[in-house]
């Protein structure tokens, strides 16, 4: 009897959870992953806004002329609107990353709904205008999540540089972004260490970064873009 039961646990797992994992973040089925008929691509900042970094982050895009797209944490934007208004008034796209930084996984398919509705409600109560893309907390989805494609578009990535901890500085992040990135890709970077598992001193790393990156993709032909953007060329 036990094991039928342990059976059937793993068969309900396997479909409610791993299921829209796999179709999702590994076959970019019903997200946008990246776009390969694309010759531009697009950085993702995930889990701010933070005081501290995402201001100098700005900076740098701005000195650029990058823009990106930022997938923020309802409940810090609550607490930081002035660095979600300059987000959005300096042109870059703002999504979403859940009111607080929890799986979905680890909620009920209603506590999800109701992170976005507020997620979605305090963002465009600071810029006016109705949040789209949306990106779970490390890209995890369940089965029931799936309805959500009905309401948002959901993005994964197709590049990221581990640039959530601090071992391998700046040095690393260029490495891995310089050998990877290539036309149509959809790169996940952070402006925040305040997550589970990440160092909250890792994006001043990115930031740094950055600086050399943005410099070397650009004397490589890539068009940096917003999600939204990335996303209309694919429908055409």
């Amino acid at each position: 009897m036990f094991l039928k039961i342990l059976v059937l646990i793993t068969i309900i797992l396997v479909v409610y959870l791993f299921i829209p994992y796999l179709l999702t973040a590994w076959l970019g089925i019903g997200v946008l992953k990246r776009n390969d008929c694309s010759d531009k691509i697009a950085f993702t900042f995930d889990d701010g806004p933070n005081p501290i970094y995402t201001p100098m982050l700005l900076d740098v895009l701005k000195k650029y002329h990058i823009k990106a797209t930022f997938f923020v944490v309802g409940s810090k934007a609550e607490k930081y609107p002035e660095i979600i208004s300059r987000i959005h008034e300096e042109g870059h796209l703002i999504g979403m990353h859940n009111y607080v930084h929890t799986s979905n996984w680890l909620m009920t398919p209603r506590g999800t709904r109701s992170q976005l509705a507020k997620t979605v409600s305090v963002i465009e109560g600071i810029t006016g205008e109705r949040p789209y893309y949306y990106r779970p907390p490390w890209g995890l989805m369940t089965l029931l999540d799936l309805f959500l494609l009905k309401q948002y578009k959901i993005v994964h990535w197709s590049v990221m540089a581990e640039d959530w901890r601090s071992k391998g500085g700046s040095e690393k992040i260029t490495s891995i972004l310089l050998q990877k990135v290539k036309k149509g890709d959809v790169i996940l970077l952070h402006d925040c260490g305040e997550t589970w598992g990440a160092n909250a001193d890792a994006p001043m790393n990115t930031i740094n970064a950055l600086k050399t990156v943005l410099n070397e993709v650009s004397n490589r032909g890539f068009t940096c873009v917003r999600i939204d953007e990335l996303d209309s060329e694919r429908a055409k």
